[in-house]
């Protein structure tokens, strides 16, 4: 299950239509409130309200259904395509330990569910990714039903919360240089100082990858001082920047100069 938390803020309740009960948060959320990566709410607003848009009534509570996702995926994946939308919990579903291709996800408002439905039929990598309303019901059957199956010892295999462990990175030579994935489109070289701010780095030795269209992929590359040093900074891996979780993978010079070379 996933490591994305839900925050019981003792204000917000829902239900989803079925026994009308109420129904507060889960688990405390892992992300930075004040972020304004995902353009998170800073006053009030229909979007953000509980009950106004639904008659003085709890609203639904917000969660969709993906189906399609290709089986080597990751939260960090679900978070890009969802990206712009407050994810609160990302459930990846297996059946006899195998990934479904399947994931429910939470989302911190229940307007959000409407945007989330507008990504039906977007790609992810290659494949076409189905977006369903769910109901609480669904998604809590969903969580008794991988606690079960964990439970029988049935393996994982696909859908990882992270590739970090399973591609070998600790075994991989360090050269100083770090490959950053996952970052809002919006972050500059001062939000990366800022991620890596118990390291000594400078601006000059921060590179953002731009696209074809010069506009910034979501990587850059990273030089710090020594091998020992970037080493050292991969306990960073994972850590979120705004509402995205980052991965760091060890690089090279000639990576790091035909990566920047292709968006020139």
């Amino acid at each position: 299950m996933s490591t994305l938390g839900l925050r019981n803020t003792g204000q917000e309740k829902y239900m989803d239509g079925g026994d009308g009960r109420e129904m507060g948060m889960k688990r405390p959320q892992s992300f930075d409130s004040s972020s304004s990566y995902f353009g998170g709410p800073s006053g009030s607003g229909l979007m953000y309200t509980s009950s106004y848009a639904y008659g003085g009534e709890p609203p639904p509570f917000p969660v969709v259904r993906l189906r399609g996702l290709p089986f080597d995926c990751t939260e960090a994946d679900v978070i890009d395509f969802l990206h712009g939308l407050n994810l609160l919990d990302i459930l990846f579903i297996h059946k006899g330990g195998r990934f479904t291709g399947e994931a429910f996800c939470v989302l911190a408002y229940p307007l959000q569910v409407d945007f989330a439905i507008q990504r039906d039929r977007r790609i992810m990598g290659r494949r076409y990714i189905e977006v369903f309303r769910s109901t609480r019901q669904e998604y809590y059957s969903a969580i008794a039903n991988e606690i079960s199956d964990l439970r029988s010892g049935s393996p994982r295999r696909g859908a990882r919360k992270a590739k970090s462990k399973d591609d070998g990175k600790d075994l991989i030579e360090h050269t100083g240089i770090l490959r950053m994935r996952g970052l809002p489109y919006s972050a500059g070289k001062e939000d990366i100082l800022d991620f890596f701010k118990d390291y000594e780095l400078s601006e000059d030795r921060i590179y953002v990858v731009l696209n074809a269209d010069g506009r910034p992929s979501g990587e850059a590359y990273v030089e710090f001082a020594n091998p020992v040093a970037s080493r050292s900074a991969m306990v960073r891996d994972r850590m979120t920047l705004g509402r995205r979780y980052i991965e760091l993978f060890p690089s090279t010079t000639k990576e790091m100069d035909d990566a920047l070379s292709k968006g020139r």
